[in-house]
């Protein structure tokens, strides 16, 4: 049956950009220790598991995974959803930021998030 002709264009697409493809990589990390730092908050409890800051983690994760998904479709709504995904990356970064002190996965939720939101918004201008 084959692939279709429009899943095609979008799977060679992103294949050829290696900019696309590390941001890709960098959504779909970040998604995955986004979904790690809210069991973690969640054990941590206190102001770890307040509900704005794990509602904050779970729309990054959400979005991240969004943004993955409508880059590897080709999507030419990949732009605009990474605009979005960028400044929710950078609003869990500050979150987690602030409530790190010397947490290693707290730093590491830091990390993921403020290295996707570089790389989502430099997608989102591209």
């Amino acid at each position: 049956m084959g692939i279709p002709p429009d899943r095609e264009r979008a799977v060679h697409h992103h294949q050829a950009d290696p900019f696309m493809q590390a941001c890709i990589e960098h959504c779909s990390a970040c998604h995955a220790v986004c979904l790690q730092t809210i069991t973690h908050c969640l054990a941590r409890g206190g102001v770890h598991a307040a509900p704005g800051h794990i509602a904050l983690l779970a729309t990054c994760a959400d979005l991240c995974r969004v943004s993955a998904d409508a880059m590897l479709r080709g999507s030419d709504a990949h732009e605009a959803i990474c605009l979005a995904c960028a400044d929710v990356c950078r609003r869990c970064a500050d979150d987690c930021e602030r409530l790190g002190d010397d947490d290693p996965a707290m730093q590491h939720c830091v990390q993921a998030c403020r290295r996707c939101a570089e790389s989502c918004a430099a997608m989102a201008s591209a």
